[in-house]
């Protein structure tokens, strides 16, 4: 008699072997059914001890081939081998900024996280010419030259003019500023006082006639306009002298002696500084028929006269004194930072007591007009002034 079972290994190969787990659902499900390796009895035919390729047989060996995977338990739930793998259907993909926003957006994280010098780091990422400084946010400078003397220069020369004021008492000269592309330009007010004709020569030589708006002598400002002005104007940015800091550098622009678009640099020397000018217009007029012609204006500061007599009608403010060489013809000229941007209006400057025009230069001691003082007194000058 054969044994009813073979050994590992002994199974038959080829066309006729087939598993019972690749055989039909039927028979898949078998062994759940029935506890494993349940004993059968023996059989007396060799048949009943091999696996028949038909379908329609029966498999029931004594020792049946482990199956791929384990047993259910009863009552357990199905193993997930059971069952075909199910993906989750996937995510909608989330739209990713591209570009220009995607930089803003990191750059905004930046802010939050870093702090000063965060507006820097903008600029260089997005080419801007913005930057934050201690006067004012904006830059007039290209980002290549910022920082020099050249590079506020260039920028800034365009919208600083030359005004020769003619009047009873002769000529004088100073410097103004554009503040507006209809051709408004600010000056000082002894610059063009008592003046009958105003000639202005932009910075590409061009000379127009221009008329006076508005003029405040006790902040010794004036507001004069270009007639017919050209398109194309240069415009100055004001910047905010709330932020200035002793030792800043700066950069003056004027025409001292008519020499139109003069540069010089220093630093602000000191804040708050208390000047007397006088608000007689017949002062200056007198001081021009002494020989201070050139934009020179008697001043008082310290309880000392500067530049002859101020006489008894006089106002005071309160100035940057600055470093920066200033001579007579800078009166009304621009005191700039190192982006660009007009901080004060130079207005005064010291020079022996008996120097007289051609004598006179520059000494180290210089004072602007803080442009927040200006900006807050442009609509009363537009308005024709305090003195109208």
């Amino acid at each position: 008699m054969t044994e009813s079972f073979r050994r590992s290994g002994e199974y038959p190969q080829g066309d006729q072997h087939q598993s019972a787990y690749t055989q039909g659902d039927a028979q898949q499900s078998a062994y759940p059914q029935q506890p494993y390796a349940s004993a059968h009895p023996a059989s007396s035919s060799s048949d009943s001890s091999t696996f028949s390729g038909s379908s329609g047989s029966s498999v029931n060996p004594e020792w049946p081939p482990p199956p791929a995977y384990e047993p259910a338990q009863q009552g357990a739930a199905p193993t997930a081998l059971l069952t075909e793998p199910v993906s989750p259907a996937p995510a909608a993909p989330r739209k990713r900024a591209k570009g220009p926003l995607a930089l803003l957006a990191a750059v905004a994280i930046a802010a939050a996280a870093v702090g000063g010098g965060t507006a820097y780091a903008f600029q260089e990422l997005t080419g801007s010419d913005t930057v934050a400084s201690s006067s004012t946010s904006t830059s007039v400078v290209p980002t290549s030259e910022k920082g020099t003397v050249a590079g506020v220069a260039k920028a800034v020369s365009p919208s600083i003019v030359e005004i020769s004021a003619t009047s009873n008492a002769g000529q004088s000269t100073g410097s103004g500023v554009i503040i507006t592309s209809g051709g408004e330009i600010i000056t000082n007010n002894h610059v063009v006082s008592g003046a009958s004709e105003i000639k202005v020569q932009l910075s590409n030589g061009k000379s127009y006639t221009a008329k006076v708006v508005g003029t405040d002598s006790k902040k010794d400002l004036a507001l004069i306009k270009l007639e017919n002005a050209p398109s194309g104007l240069t415009v100055a940015t004001l910047g905010d002298s709330a932020g200035v800091k002793v030792g800043d550098q700066v950069v003056a622009i004027g025409s001292p002696e008519g020499l139109t678009g003069t540069v010089t640099s220093g630093i602000v020397s000191a804040l708050n500084r208390d000047v007397t000018v006088s608000t007689d217009e017949s002062q200056g007029q007198q001081q021009q028929q002494q020989g201070g012609g050139s934009g020179q204006w008697p001043f008082e500061f310290g309880g000392q006269e500067f530049n002859g007599d101020t006489g008894s009608s006089t106002t005071t403010y309160k100035a940057l004194q600055t470093d920066a060489s200033l001579n007579p013809g800078n009166s009304g000229g621009a005191l700039i930072d190192m982006n660009g941007n007009i901080i004060g209006i130079n207005s005064a400057m010291y020079s022996a007591a008996d120097a007289t025009s051609s004598s006179a230069g520059s000494v180290g001691l210089g004072f602007a007009i803080p442009i927040n003082t200006v900006k807050a007194d442009l609509d009363t000058l537009r308005a024709g002034g305090s003195d109208s």
